[in-house]
C-alpha cells in the first residue's frame, strides 16, 4: 500500500457550488478590498473631479459639470511645455538606458565567477532612498566642488553650471534618469539572456560566425520580447518622472521653471494652487496617453514577436 495519498484531480467541467466559489473569494477578499479602496475608487473619483468646474475641496462644492477643466489645461502653455519636456525626457532616457543596459547585461552574462556580486552592485540603487540619491547627485553636479566638473577640468573643459543654467538642466535630468533606470533594466535583460538556449551560440561559433554577427542575429532577436517589455515599463515610469526633478532642483521644476513635467504640473496644481479640477484633468490626460501608448506598443510587439 502506498504511503502517499492520491491527490484529488479537479476536472475543468466540475460544477461550481457556493462552497467552491466562496473559498477562493475569501482568500482574495483583502486584496480585492485594497484594490477597490486605493485604486478603483481614487481613479473614478479623479475622473469625476475632472468634470467638476470650479471645484472646492474644502466645501466639496462645484459650479457644474463640463469640460472646462480640460479646456483650461490644454490652453495652459505650462501644460503643453510639460508634455514636450516629458516626451524629450522619455526619448533620451529610455533609448540611451536601453542601449547601455543591453551592453552591460551581455557582459555580465559572460562573467562566470562573482556574477552575483556584480548583479548586487548594479541592483543597489533600486533599494536606496531616492532622497539620498538625489542629494548625492546634487553634489556630483555641484558647480564648485562637483566630481563631474573636476573630471571635465582634467580635459581643460570649463566648469558647467549643471543645476543653475537652464541650458544644461535637461541634460542633468537625463543623466540622472539614465543612471537611475539602469539597475532595473539590466536585471531584466540579464534574466532574458539567461533564458536563451546556449545551443544557438554553439552552432553559430561552429559555423564561424563573428561576435558582432552573433550579437545582432541571435542575441538581439531572441531578446526582443524582453526588450519590448522593458521598453514599455521604462516608458511608463518615465511618464511619471517627478522625484528626480524635485530632488535635483530643490523642489522646483528647473532653475528657470523650464523643466515642468506632467507629474510636476499635476503636483503644483494639486498641492500648491489647490486647483483639484485642473490636477484631475491633467492626471486623466496622462492616463489616456500612457494607455494609448501601451496599446500601440503591445500591438507592435505582438506583430513582430517571432520568438
Amino acid at each position: 500500500m502506498s504511503k502517499f495519498k492520491k491527490v484529488k484531480k479537479y476536472k475543468s467541467d466540475e460544477k461550481v457550488t457556493i462552497k467552491t466559489f466562496l473559498k477562493p473569494t475569501i482568500y482574495l477578499l483583502p486584496f480585492m478590498l485594497g484594490i477597490l479602496v486605493f485604486t478603483v475608487y481614487p481613479f473614478f473619483n479623479a475622473v469625476a473631479i475632472s468634470f467638476k468646474e470650479d471645484y472646492k475641496v474644502i466645501s466639496d462644492t462645484f459650479s457644474g459639470w463640463g469640460l472646462g477643466n480640460y479646456q483650461k489645461v490644454f490652453s495652459d502653455p505650462t501644460f503643453i511645455k510639460a508634455i514636450i519636456n516629458t516626451t524629450q525626457y522619455i526619448l533620451v532616457v529610455v533609448s540611451i538606458s536601453l542601449v547601455i543596459s543591453i551592453l552591460i547585461a551581455v557582459m555580465l552574462n559572460s562573467v562566470e565567477k562573482l556574477q552575483w556580486l556584480f548583479q548586487t552592485a548594479y541592483f543597489m540603487p533600486m533599494v536606496t532612498s531616492s532622497a539620498a540619491i538625489g542629494l548625492v547627485w546634487r553634489w556630483l553636479f555641484n558647480y564648485d566642488y562637483g566630481i563631474l566638473n573636476y573630471l571635465l577640468s582634467l580635459f581643460n573643459v570649463d566648469a558647467i553650471n549643471f543645476l543653475n543654467n537652464p541650458q544644461y538642466s535637461m541634460i542633468s535630468l537625463c543623466i540622472y534618469g539614465v543612471w537611475s533606470m539602469l539597475p532595473f533594466t539590466i536585471i531584466l535583460l540579464l534574466a532574458g539572456l539567461q533564458n536563451i538556449d546556449p545551443q544557438y551560440y554553439t552552432a553559430a561559433k561552429v559555423d564561424g560566425a563573428k561576435t558582432v554577427d552573433i550579437f545582432f542575429n541571435i542575441t538581439v532577436p531572441l531578446l526582443a520580447p524582453t526588450i519590448g517589455l522593458v521598453a514599455i515599463v521604462n516608458i511608463i515610469s518615465s511618464f511619471t518622472v517627478f522625484d528626480a526633478l524635485y530632488m535635483l532642483f530643490g523642489g522646483k521644476p528647473g532653475p528657470a521653471y523650464n523643466l515642468y513635467t506632467v507629474i510636476f504640473y499635476l503636483y503644483e496644481q494639486f498641492y500648491t494652487k489647490l486647483k483639484l479640477g485642473y490636477a484631475a484633468a491633467s492626471a486623466i490626460v496622462l492616463f489616456v496617453i500612457i494607455l494609448l501608448f501601451t496599446m500601440v506598443q503591445n500591438r507592435i510587439q505582438k506583430k513582430y514577436d517571432y520568438y
